[in-house]
């Protein structure tokens, strides 16, 4: 479907010296990225963001994190599928991407050690079945891995099957597609007359994009979004806050208004999580936030809808303000109904990464 490089030793442009050091990261950490991503790559400049986000670091070996830094395996209710949240319900429909993110928090999905275990949907009655018993689930997210390296039919069968359910308000693709390779909507007929067929008036389908860069946001990728949009699809953009890649102001305030520009609407910035392998990548939640908010102080109301969240175990802790001594989480979203629109004041922390550096979590936030 596009046309990948697996082995570090294939990209021609990075020094001889440099692919022998990097091959002791993807004994532990995949490489994989297409011929597109890689031509967007100034390969002169050593800081080039584009480059930090597929060409391995050495930094990764350090011992860092964990592979289920969100505890996804407690929510786990069958194969490939979580219900996490209520009204929300998460199936990883595919383990493959079309590149590998140096950053990702589900790289255990991709690892070759003991961590790697198969967690793609297998039973898609036992999907339909779960889904029809829980009439709180309205809405339906389709991820990995990427959703979008489903084959169309494969994926059409997956998103006929939950539509036809009348509690399924809406379904959301997670991809990284547009960002990789966006030929694969361009040049897919087939993919664009499926979204049209099931995205309807009551019933829509969100593409959620990962663009981590304004770079990515190529000719081809704005082709592709408003090949999106025609077909009937909306569309947001997640992406994660990543040292050296998009950690300052002006590539925020740019990444916002140029999404809001091509009608992508600005919707998650998440805080690194704490995978494995992440320790280079990881800004401190303190001063992440304060260049979250720099940035949408530049933007109109219409880009800087985003906001700033870690994804924790305990639910969706939005980063909403820093006072002298202190700073203030609320639940976004929380995995225990009790715990929603909940306030967490703790003392400032410049050195933390993750909520576990600023308070420890009680058995009552999870129970």
């Amino acid at each position: 479907m596009f046309k990948g490089i697996e082995f570090i030793s294939d990209i021609n442009l990075l020094p001889i010296n440099n692919k022998e050091n990097l091959r002791q990261v993807t004994q532990h950490f995949p490489f994989l990225a297409t011929t597109y991503y890689l031509s967007l790559i100034d390969f002169s400049d050593p800081f080039d963001p584009l480059k930090r986000i597929v060409i391995p670091d050495l930094d990764e070996l350090k011992s860092w994190g964990k592979a289920d830094p969100s505890n996804e395996n407690v929510y786990t209710v069958m194969e490939g599928v979580q219900h996490k949240y209520d009204s929300t319900l998460l199936v990883i429909a595919s383990e493959r991407c079309a590149g590998m993110c140096r950053y990702c928090f589900r790289k255990r999905l991709f690892l070759k050690d003991n961590y790697a275990k198969p967690e793609k949907l297998q039973d898609l009655k036992g999907l339909i079945k779960y889904i029809e018993e829980h009439k709180e689930i309205t809405n339906v997210i389709i991820s990995g891995g990427d959703a979008l390296m489903l084959p169309t039919s494969q994926l059409e069968t997956l998103i006929k099957n939950i539509m036809k359910i009348d509690h399924i308000r809406f379904i959301r693709l997670g991809t990284r597609i547009l960002s990789y390779w966006p030929y694969r909507i361009t040049e897919d007929t087939e993919f664009l007359e499926m979204i049209n067929k099931y995205s309807k008036a009551t019933k829509r389908i969100y593409v959620v994009t990962h663009f981590d860069h304004p770079r990515e946001i190529t000719h081809e990728a704005v082709k592709a979004v408003n090949l999106l949009h025609k077909a009937g699809a909306v569309l947001l953009n997640q992406c994660p806050l990543i040292k050296g890649i998009n950690d300052s102001v002006d590539t925020l305030f740019w990444l916002f208004t140029k999404l809001a520009s091509i009608g992508v609407a600005p919707y998650y910035v998440f805080q690194c999580r704490p995978a494995i392998g992440n320790k280079p990548f990881a800004v401190p939640i303190e001063k992440g936030y304060k260049l979250f908010e720099k940035a949408k102080a530049k933007c109109c109301g219409v880009a800087k809808r985003a906001r700033f969240v870690i994804s924790h175990a305990i639910g969706k802790l939005e980063v909403l303000a820093l006072t002298e001594k202190n700073i203030f989480f609320k639940f976004h979203r929380a995995a225990k109904r009790k715990n929603e629109g909940k306030l967490l004041i703790c003392e400032r922390n410049p050195e933390a990464f993750w909520p576990e550096d600023y308070i420890s979590f009680e058995e009552s936030f999870y129970s």
